[in-house]
């Protein structure tokens, strides 16, 4: 049987969460400030995943309207007591310097597809909550504990405490279970029981290159905890030239016929500074039991490829996808922060209508639809239909990767009301950056007519294009390093960002007026491209 290649979850799909229900497997990640909240993975064999839902779509769930970059859901537990599914997350408000807001919460359903509960507030003490179903029927739950003075870590264990569902609370005696080791920033908790003995999974050391998996086991759920003889059971902080890097952040699953796996956060850099691009993906790797302990095959150090139990059809990842808008948005697509749709978009007539809002890097309310980049080289292109007044309505295609990083070729128009093509960016621009906007000479056009854009991304190459009419797509400006697109450069904090590159349609209009934009439809071609050490 061939080995499937890591990973199973390309592009942003941090922070993996699994779980088994009969003969389906499911995997929840985080989605950050992209709406709707919470991606979810189907799977029959751990080779071959489908999307089938986001369940926080609506507001009552979640509503993340102001939330900086890199806030909102962090780090879903997805777990099954036997008669409905359970998910808890965290909805971060802030999240840079010692100071953090972070409320948890759960939501229940009888079925993955819903319909979901509105949901149950747990606490805000601290990120990465998880629930533990026991077999006594009690319930746990955990989260790391958030301590600002650093008195000695702001991340200070993980805390423990019955979680009752007949009052929806949290009740009796709380206990920080487990301090972590000297690798520190411990997160990420989830527990497990297995021959008497309770397993607590954390992630170390930071989601980037020194992030790490740590296993420890106590008779008593209250601890103490024994750190595992490897002491951290998954990492690549000591192998850079490993295929997988920065993996940590991991679950356990184990098959019907008692065979373990572990998922794992992991990231694949590209050029000397080590970019992901793709951002924080999912994979996965094969664990066995011995004296009681878990063991990665083959680890610490996770494998590129991994034996499972289904064999990988990569058809679909490779095919050509043209999206058109009759039958709604496609789930591929998402946006950012707002449940309140209407006010940002339109499929009605069989096209996308984006309603101008706030600035491409607003925390409030931007019309921008926009889809994951899942491989390393692909080709974008929409056509637009917009009438500007002035240089402050804008609306065309975007690289997107958060309001500091983002390439943006528009149609606007120059103050004395004509029409033209203008590429924005702000790479890195805030606070100490160089505000690099616009990056090329405007290109004058017609006032009227549709127009279509292009880009290319070739590795870290990205090149705009356009047609007017029916002419040939032409260049427009010079080649851009789109690898500026990633964690690495997501803003003034390189710990501090966690999402992944987009591309799609976004519309602009700070003048107030909500002037629309319509996109006939939109193309994304994955390219097999000969730098592009993963996927050729």
């Amino acid at each position: 049987m061939p080995l499937v290649r890591n990973p199973i979850l390309p592009g942003f799909n941090p922070d993996p969460s699994i779980v088994r229900v009969g003969e389906d497997y499911y995997i929840a990640t985080s989605t950050f400030e992209w709406y709707p909240g919470v991606q979810i993975h189907h799977s029959k064999d751990l080779a071959n995943w489908e999307l089938v839902t986001r369940p926080l779509s609506r507001k009552s769930q979640l509503d993340m309207r102001g939330n900086p970059d890199s806030c909102g859901v962090w780090a879903p537990c997805l777990t099954h007591d036997g008669d409905k599914f359970w998910l808890v997350y965290t909805d971060v408000k802030r999240k840079d310097g010692s100071l953090k807001d972070t409320h948890n919460y759960i939501v229940t359903a009888p079925s993955i597809e819903g319909p979901w509960s509105d949901p149950v507030y747990v606490n805000s003490s601290g990120f990465d909550p998880s629930l533990f179903h026991d077999d006594d029927g009690k319930k746990w739950f955990a989260n790391m504990l958030q301590d600002h003075r650093s008195r000695p870590r702001q991340f200070a264990g993980i805390v423990l405490q019955e979680f009752d569902p007949s009052v929806g609370k949290l009740v009796g005696p709380k206990k920080n279970v487990f301090l972590g080791t000297e690798l520190d920033l411990v997160e990420g908790p989830h527990l497990y029981k297995r021959n008497g003995w309770y397993y607590l999974l954390t992630a170390e050391g930071g989601t980037a290159y020194n992030h790490a998996c740590t296993l420890a086991r106590s008779r008593d759920i209250w601890g103490p905890y024994e750190v595992h003889p490897q002491k951290h059971i998954l990492s690549s902080r000591d192998t850079q030239f490993a295929a997988l890097q920065r993996a940590g952040h991991g679950d356990i699953v184990e098959t019907p016929q008692g065979k373990t796996y572990l998922v794992h956060l992991t990231g694949r850099p590209i050029t000397q500074q080590r970019r992901c691009v793709l951002g924080r993906e999912t994979a996965i790797q094969e664990a066995f039991w011995k004296d009681d302990w878990l063991f990665v095959k083959d680890g610490p150090v996770p494998s590129l490829y991994v034996d499972v139990p289904g064999v990988r059809d990569d058809t679909k990842y490779w095919a050509e996808q043209r999206y058109t808008f009759e039958n709604g948005l496609h789930k591929d697509f998402q946006w950012l922060r707002t449940p309140e749709t209407e006010r940002i978009f339109s499929t009605q007539g069989g096209k996308l209508a984006l309603f101008g809002r706030e600035s491409i890097g607003s925390f409030f309310e931007q019309a921008l639809v926009a889809r994951r980049q899942v491989h390393f080289s692909y080709d974008a292109e929409t056509v637009v239909d917009f009438s500007p007044a002035d240089e402050r309505q804008f609306a065309g295609l975007t690289a997107y990767y958060c309001r500091y990083n983002f390439f943006y070729l528009t149609v606007t128009a120059h103050s004395d009301g004509q029409r033209e093509l203008l590429i924005l960016t702000s790479e890195i621009s805030w606070p100490e950056g160089k505000l690099e906007m616009p990056l090329a000479d405007p290109v004058k056009i017609p006032n009227e007519g549709k127009v279509k854009l292009a880009l290319t991304i070739r590795g870290r190459d990205l090149q705009f294009f356009y047609a007017l009419g029916g002419e040939e797509l032409k260049k427009i400006g010079p080649v851009y390093d789109a690898s500026i697109l990633s964690d690495e450069c997501g803003g003034h904090q390189s710990h501090g960002s966690f999402t992944g590159a987009f591309v799609g349609m976004a519309c602009s209009d700070i003048n107030g007026t909500v002037l629309p934009a319509t996109f006939d439809y939109f193309t994304y071609r994955p390219v097999r491209y000969e730098t592009d050490r993963y996927e050729v």
